[in-house]
């Protein structure tokens, strides 16, 4: 289900993220979003400058650090 308060569509997008003022590289903190929502989810975490990927839900899960 989708992260967006209050939004009940499944969600089609992992969105990755890590906040490097706060958390060690290595943490990775994921949100989930439908389409309608992906750009404003990733828009967020992006314009309070945290590290953010995207990949579609079906994609194999990326432990590597995000850079």
């Amino acid at each position: 289900m989708c992260s967006r308060a209050g939004c009940e569509n499944p969600a089609e997008y992992r969105i990755e993220w890590n906040n490097p003022r706060i958390h060690e590289p290595g943490r990775i903190k994921i949100w989930l979003a439908c389409g309608e929502h992906l750009d404003y989810l990733r828009g967020f975490l992006e314009s309070r400058e945290i590290l953010v990927r995207v990949h579609e839900m079906s994609d194999d899960l990326d432990e590597l650090p995000i850079t």
